[in-house]
């Protein structure tokens, strides 16, 4: 399943932020703690990330249609700063599969791999950085299944959050399998 073909867009805060909004507010997306947020939250949020050198949204395309929701960050400037020490090639991610009413299987782990894949294409990245919820098990077996490492728990102001890395040489080691 993990050869599902993805493409990937910049996300426009204006034109996608009722789509967003219907899959960030919905109760599967509870770890984005963000259930009450309105669209107009939704495009501001999305316009900071798009004004900000440090971040990037993307929403990942199947058959050219909107499929997955792909943030990735410089974890020394947001979200961890000052919470580990970040290295050079350290880059920051998170993703959210929408809410679907047809569950396709493998499809999750699919995109994960593809966001994974994205990543590394830049030679400049190393390491992927990852501090998902604590109680977020599934995500968290998610991330172990393409090579992610639980280094440790951390408290952010909004989670206690499971701090863990992913080398390029543990993604490459754990797609092959």
């Amino acid at each position: 399943m993990t050869d599902i073909p993805f493409g990937f867009r910049p996300v426009d805060p204006r034109a996608d932020a009722g789509l967003l909004h219907s899959w960030i507010t919905h109760p599967k997306a509870a770890f984005w703690m963000m259930q009450d947020a309105r669209p107009a939250d939704i495009e501001r949020v999305y316009t900071e990330i798009a004004a900000d050198e440090h971040q990037e949204a993307l929403l990942g395309l199947r058959g050219g249609r909107p499929a997955f929701l792909m943030e990735k960050y410089d974890p020394a400037h947001r979200e961890l700063a000052g919470l580990y020490e970040a290295r050079p090639g350290d880059v920051g991610m998170h993703f959210l599969t929408p809410p679907t009413d047809t569950p396709e299987h493998g499809f999750t782990r699919a995109v994960i791999t593809a966001v994974m894949t994205r990543l590394f294409e830049d030679p400049a990245v190393r390491r992927v950085v990852v501090e998902p919820d604590v109680r977020n098990t599934a995500v968290h077996a998610l991330n172990a299944a393409v090579g992610f490492v639980a280094e440790r728990e951390i408290r952010k102001p909004e989670k206690r959050a499971l701090l863990s890395f992913c080398t390029r040489e543990r993604f490459a080691r754990a797609v092959a399998r």
